[in-house]
């Protein structure tokens, strides 16, 4: 779940990003992935489903007790962010924006001038 230097792994990021605003079944974690980085992220189903696996031992995400509709594939599970999870993704994003800050500092990013 989390690579060497203790970041977390893009697929796991990426999961946890697309629960933030709402819980989602697994597809629709995979098309808000792919949606969120301009098609330069797709999660294939191994990789989607083992995470999630991951995650839901780990107690970052959990499966939703949601009330299904009629129109509901009953094989569809829906999972959502628990509050552990919504904190190691504030985490990682908080420390991915100062990776950003120190690479714009070196200059390696610069500014995108505002529309």
């Amino acid at each position: 779940m989390q690579s060497s230097n203790g970041a977390l792994t893009p697929a796991v990021f990426h999961i946890l990003l697309a629960l933030a605003d709402g819980e989602r079944h697994g597809y629709a974690i995979a098309q808000e992935t792919e949606r969120v980085s301009d098609g330069g992220v797709r999660l294939g189903p191994g990789t989607l489903y083992g995470s999630i696996q991951r995650l839901l031992r780990d107690g970052l995400i959990e499966e939703s007790t949601r009330v299904r509709r009629a129109a509901d594939d009953e094989r569809r599970r829906y999972y959502k962010l628990t509050a552990a999870g919504r904190r190691v993704l504030e985490h990682e994003t908080a420390r991915m924006s100062a990776l950003v800050t120190a690479a714009r500092a070196k200059r390696v990013l610069r500014r995108a001038n505002p529309a």
